[in-house]
């Protein structure tokens, strides 16, 4: 029976490490959010995510992930993106991301009560230089706080060619 145990367990640990390892983007550099205290997102909460740039030479895909709850109530949203580059230098740009049709149809995947959104704010952008990268994200709407935003976060990918 012991042995029966372990076989299985065995199988079981390799079957969940193949299926992990399936499910990894080798493109992607980086694809990280966080989450939104209590739904509110005030001017005073930007998100910070570091990216590392090994080649320059190659373009990359730049996505803003964004989930709201059903409750949101605009059909787009206005945020200021920072990019810091690796000689402090900066760059502020103003995005406006839709997020609901005419209709009032999200525009979203659906989970729940939550819709997610990867919106590209920058496609085949080739960065400067190597080295890290910081990027800022905060909203730019009139509210504040932005009721009923639940994520935040960044996606950068290389492109295949």
């Amino acid at each position: 029976m012991k042995q029966v145990i372990n076989i299985f367990f065995s199988i079981a640990v390799t079957a969940f490490l193949l299926s992990t390892a399936a499910c990894t983007d080798k493109n992607a550099v980086i694809d990280k959010s966080s989450g939104v205290e209590n739904h509110n997102w005030t001017y005073i909460n930007r998100f910070r995510f570091d990216v590392k740039i090994d080649d320059e030479k190659i373009p990359y895909n730049l996505d803003m992930n964004l989930r709201v709850t059903g409750d949101y109530k605009y059909s787009n949203i206005f945020v200021l993106i920072t990019r810091v580059n690796p000689d402090k230098t900066s760059e502020v740009t103003r995005y406006e991301l839709k997020l609901a049709n005419k209709e009032g149809e999200w525009l979203g995947k659906g989970s729940g009560n939550l819709y997610s959104y990867q919106a590209p704010f920058r496609s085949n952008y080739k960065f400067l230089a190597k080295g890290v990268y910081t990027f800022y994200i905060e909203q730019n709407m009139r509210d504040n706080p932005l009721r009923e935003v639940s994520d935040v976060g960044i996606r950068v990918e290389k492109v295949t060619q």
